[in-house]
């Protein structure tokens, strides 16, 4: 052990200051050493990240904008569902109807029309509720699907990345061989990448399409 030691330190003692200093650079110019950002990473992803990009900003905006839609106090506000109930008890059924009219929220509208059609009968009555019903719905539930249709299309984009991907890996496989792993490598970053944000971006749409 004294004999390696020694060894080591003559070793350490020979080398030049300039070898020395050298070490740490070389290090540093190794290329596992370099750090990439969010942005280089993903431009890894070649065509494919653009769309994805896209599908990943309508994402977002179709989620908040129909939580803005279908949240309780959009659908039935505590005021609008006051007002029904206070003509209610007190018997004014016209002034219900024009208090209703007057407001635009889904409550007022399924309100408004069965008021609409007290005069017919019950049966009258409810089917004019579970038709307006169904027209509120129909109307929301078009922009909930389109969350659907990304949950849907995001994967399919990815993949077609992947195999765009995988194309340029064999490609790069039959004209440099296996001598040059570089270009190969960055074909298989290329395909993972893809594959991940299509992935990235489909679960979170499902997610709130299903919610």
């Amino acid at each position: 052990f004294a004999m390696c030691l020694a060894a080591g330190q003559l070793s350490s003692a020979g080398r030049s200051p300039a070898a020395a200093a050298a070490a740490p650079a070389a290090e540093a110019a190794k290329p596992g050493a370099t750090k990439q950002t969010f942005i280089q990473v993903l431009a890894q992803g070649g065509w494919c990240m653009y769309p994805i990009g896209l599908f990943s900003i309508a994402t977002v905006w179709l989620i908040i904008d129909v939580w803005m839609r279908t949240n309780p106090k959009k659908m039935t506000p505590p005021e609008d569902v006051t007002v029904a109930q206070q003509a209610f008890l007190a018997g004014d059924y016209i002034g219900a109807y024009q208090a209703m009219k007057a407001l635009n929220s889904p409550f007022a509208q399924v309100v408004r029309s069965a008021l609409g059609s007290i005069g017919y009968g019950k049966a009258a009555t409810e089917e004019a509720i579970i038709s307006e019903v169904d027209k509120v719905n129909s109307t929301l539930q078009t922009r909930v699907n389109y969350l659907s249709v990304i949950g849907v299309c995001t994967p399919m984009v990815g993949l077609l990345g992947t195999v765009s991907g995988m194309r340029g890996a064999f490609a790069s496989l039959g004209t440099a061989g296996i001598g040059d792993p570089t270009a190969l490598a960055g074909h298989i970053g290329e395909v993972l990448i893809a594959t991940a944000s299509g992935l990235f971006i489909a679960i979170p749409a499902f997610m709130g399409f299903y919610f």
